[in-house]
């Protein structure tokens, strides 16, 4: 087949009006007797770089500032949703790709969001005073702490939920976040680490209870302690879960003369171990477990791999992480 001709300049600028009438590529097609190719090549040849190549722009600087605030407002929406906002507060009718579009010229990109737990208004206060009563730790000091916690595995990882509508540098922000809410794990497994190396792993099959989390602590934190510390004194960090909080956990650190640290409930971000569990479960993502005792391996393997150059640089960000829950007044931070 021979070269298609070059339509005549008439012929452009009346495609190009029919186009501002707000006719579609198709029915110029059929009105003026060119095929629909010839139609878009005309229109994308004298439009340039995309400066509205298609017509008149269907949204205006004061939709656009209209359409942030919904955006803003409902940063959980889809881009469907949005449009469906937008169309009936404004009596328009603009499509979801227009929707779409304008949302990336405004900075605004549909994101995974970041999961972080449910705190209260007490629970922050707490947080708040907590980190400005260590604020004065060293690195030094964080160093004598044993740090540890539990987390849930499975084979599958599930999927990621519902998406979120956040520009840059709102990753953390207080309404860019999903929310979780903490179930007794079915399986799970618990860590142990100082700045100089992790410590031994332990996993169990069923719901821990005072009594199971003691004979955990007996088996797994005395050997780690006389292996990393000696006879040096440290404290014993854990979170609020209620094994680790019943009196009869309380009364066997009395016996056993060990110093626990105050913890503030909801705070995974000042726990550094929640970052080792990081690491693990996204080396086991790559591996692809199928089943039980492979997970259980895989999750070894990643463990015992974590160098003790990672765990020293994450127990020296506790300044740091103590600084940025002072500076959110208790609310969640990027940690």
């Amino acid at each position: 087949m021979g070269k298609q001709r070059d339509l005549s300049t008439a012929i452009v600028a009346q495609i190009q009006a029919l186009r501002q009438q707000g006719l579609t590529q198709t029915k110029i097609a059929e009105q003026l007797g060119i095929s629909q190719s010839s139609i878009c090549k005309a229109l994308k040849k004298n439009c340039g770089k995309r400066t509205n190549c298609c017509g008149v722009r269907k949204t205006s600087a004061r939709d656009n500032k209209q359409l942030r605030k919904i955006a803003v407002s409902n940063r959980f929406k889809s881009t469907s949703e949005l449009t469906d906002l937008w169309n009936k507060q404004t009596g328009a009718d603009v499509s979801r790709s227009t929707i779409y579009r304008r949302l990336r010229e405004l900075g605004f990109k549909s994101r995974v969001p970041a999961v972080k737990p449910m705190l209260n208004k007490k629970q922050m206060e707490k947080r708040h005073k907590w980190a400005k009563e260590h604020g004065e730790w060293t690195a030094e000091d964080w160093q004598k702490v044993v740090f540890s916690d539990e987390s849930r595995f499975c084979i599958s990882f599930g999927d990621q939920g519902p998406r979120v509508w956040r520009r840059g540098g709102e990753t953390y922000n207080h309404e860019c976040v999903k929310r979780s809410v903490k179930f007794p794990p079915e399986r799970y497994g618990l860590g142990m680490h100082v700045c100089s190396g992790v410590g031994k792993l332990c996993f169990l099959k069923k719901t821990v209870n005072a009594a199971v989390y003691q004979d955990v602590l007996e088996t797994f934190l005395i050997p780690t302690v006389e292996e990393q510390f000696g006879e040096e004194d440290f404290i014993f960090q854990q979170d609020l879960a209620p094994a680790h909080a019943a009196k009869s956990t309380k009364d066997w650190f009395t016996k056993k003369q060990l110093e626990v640290l105050a913890w503030p409930a909801n705070s995974p971000d000042l726990n550094v171990t929640e970052n080792l569990w990081a690491i693990v479960k996204r080396k086991i993502r790559d591996r692809k477990p199928t089943t039980l005792d492979q997970l259980k391996q895989n999750i070894a393997t990643a463990w015992e791999a974590v160098s003790a150059e990672t765990c020293d640089k994450l127990v020296k960000s506790m300044p740091r992480r103590l600084q940025a829950v002072i500076q959110a007044k208790g609310a969640a931070t990027k940690y």
